[in-house]
């Protein structure tokens, strides 16, 4: 009975001990596909952050009536491709890093994990950018505005006041504030009866940046996050696939020692009795001339005789 109950708890703790790795893959799939599905819902919102700042009413309207010399429209085109870039690869990686550990091909999840680094490198772009040069953009917009209302105020073409207008329609804002608290007559009429009580346009400007750029900040963040976790995720999950790690008929994980087709191999004795030539089984005289040379002597060690 002691030796039983000693054999019963070693097959216990190598089933636990085997239990160990497989729970660890398991889990890692889970999270996996979690973070796949969060990281692809962060595509589709970096994607509608891109279309809203290259289609939305309020850089539109600025880039209506920006110049090509100012640096507005380049930093403009510039925010819209990077952002479709972006979205693009982190649909791709989700999808891939998916595809790949449902099918548990590291080919899939490789790439994956490709995709998830060049966005994590253009992340820390943004961010070093963004934090070196955080008054970029804003600069760039109120100088637009600034030619605008220049423009409107000094030149007797309605343009320009067309152009002015839909600014201050669009921000719900009228003229900026003089700093001698003194406005000529030209710019007393921009702002005439209920356009009056309106908020000063710089600082409705600003407050419009403010808010995009905390959204802004709050993707970056999300999205370096993610990233970094799908990349341990999805490195973990290819080695264990380069190791021969799969499902059996089971249901179960299963350690191969070799990695091509995670398929164990055969010991040899297998392999020779299922491909090989059936074993034949040799006679007394097949054993016989075997023990004999071409004369019929025996080849093996004469025995002396006496006389």
């Amino acid at each position: 009975m002691g030796r039983g109950e000693e054999k019963r708890e070693e097959g216990r703790g190598e089933e636990e001990s085997a239990m160990r790795p497989r729970s660890r893959v398991r889990m890692a799939k889970c999270q996996m596909l979690v973070t796949s599905f969060f990281v692809l819902l962060l595509g589709l919102a970096v994607a509608s952050m891109a279309a809203l700042t290259y289609f939305g009413a309020h850089f539109a309207v600025l880039g209506h009536a920006s110049s090509e010399r100012t640096s507005y429209k380049a930093m403009h085109r510039w925010a819209f491709y990077v952002g479709i870039s972006l979205a693009g690869l982190l649909t791709l990686g989700a999808v891939l890093t998916a595809t790949a550990t449902v099918r548990e091909a590291g080919g899939l999840m490789a790439v994956g994990f490709l995709c998830f680094a060049l966005v994590f490198c253009a992340l820390v772009q943004v961010a070093f950018w963004s934090f070196r040069k955080p008054t970029q953009v804003e600069d760039a917009v109120l100088d637009t505005y600034d030619l605008v209302y220049d423009q409107a105020v000094k030149s007797s073409s309605s343009i320009w006041r067309q152009e002015l207008a839909a600014i201050q329609d669009t921000f719900l804002c009228c003229g900026k504030s003089s700093p001698f608290s003194l406005l000529g007559s030209s710019e007393a009429d921009l702002c005439r009866g209920a356009e009056a009580e309106r908020q000063d346009c710089l600082q409705g400007i600003r407050s419009f940046l403010r808010t995009h750029r905390n959204i802004t900040f709050t993707l970056t963040a999300i999205g370096l996050a993610s990233t970094v976790y799908g990349m341990l995720l999805s490195s973990f999950l290819w080695f264990t696939i380069r190791a021969g790690c799969s499902l059996d008929r089971k249901g179960r994980y299963t350690l191969s020692p070799g990695a091509r087709g995670c398929q164990p191999q055969e010991p040899s004795f297998f392999r020779c009795s299922q491909w090989g030539p059936a074993p034949q089984h040799s006679s007394k005289a097949d054993a016989l001339s075997g023990r004999l040379g071409p004369r019929g002597h025996s080849d093996g060690p004469r025995l002396l005789q006496g006389d």
